[in-house]
């Protein structure tokens, strides 16, 4: 079962050799996690981001940043484990989980890394009202779902992986703070609208990359240009 980890955090200046330390320790947790990070990369800086809302048939564009906190999303990742408790331990070893928090949501189903990441690469993360946010396998999702159909089908490509995200009741987030692993249920931040799904979108620069986010069905949807540093 694949899981998405949203990485929340403070956004740094850091002297080039407190950078190069940080890369250290999150290239050791790749060696150490290996083959279960599927896909994954650190966000550009939260004030280049971009919210698309009133979906396909009437986009609004705004630029950000929107976060009403000094933590933000600032990277993601894709994990493969046999069960919560195994992507749990995955969280906990996160470098960020000691200064921030990793936010935990399985997966209803995922659409694999189609090839590495680069910086021209972004991440669109799909918002809903709790009550638009339907319920795998019921006739309202599977609509929605023929939808994100027609967006695939329009967007080829340009679509190098995403998921579904099963309600936000199944969210876990994890911290680490002096050793000791806080997990509590639920969302890091309990807001009027919850993560429904990301996809990873290919595009020639911004305007490109607006353009896909437009297309999405989807309330509202979070763009966020990856940083390219992963080698993931």
């Amino acid at each position: 079962m694949q899981y998405f980890a949203l990485l929340i955090g403070r956004e740094q200046d850091r002297s080039p050799d407190d950078a190069a330390a940080a890369m250290a320790e999150w290239e050791r947790f790749h060696a150490t996690a290996g083959s279960a990070i599927k896909s994954g990369d650190a966000l550009a800086p939260a004030a280049a981001a971009v919210a698309i809302t009133g979906g396909p048939d009437a986009p609004t564009v705004t630029d950000g940043p929107f976060a009403e906190s000094a933590e933000v999303a600032c990277g993601y990742y894709v994990f493969e484990a046999e069960n919560l408790d195994e992507a749990l331990a995955l969280a906990r070893d996160v470098p960020l989980a000691k200064f921030g928090a990793v936010e935990l949501w399985p997966t209803v189903h995922a659409i694999d890394q189609s090839r590495a990441l680069t910086g021209n690469d972004w991440l669109a993360l799909l918002l809903e009202p709790p009550a638009s946010a339907h319920t795998p396998g019921t006739p309202e999702w599977e609509a929605v779902a023929a939808k994100h159909a027609d967006l695939h089908a329009a967007a080829g490509d340009h679509i190098i992986g995403g998921a579904a995200l099963h309600d936000r009741s199944t969210a876990t987030t994890v911290r680490v703070r002096n050793g000791e692993v806080l997990i509590t249920d639920g969302p890091y931040v309990e807001g009027a609208e919850i993560a429904t799904g990301i996809y990873l979108l290919s595009a020639a620069d911004r305007d490109e990359a607006v353009k896909l986010a437009s297309m999405i069905p989807a309330s509202t949807v979070q763009l966020r240009q990856l940083a390219g540093i992963s080698a993931l």
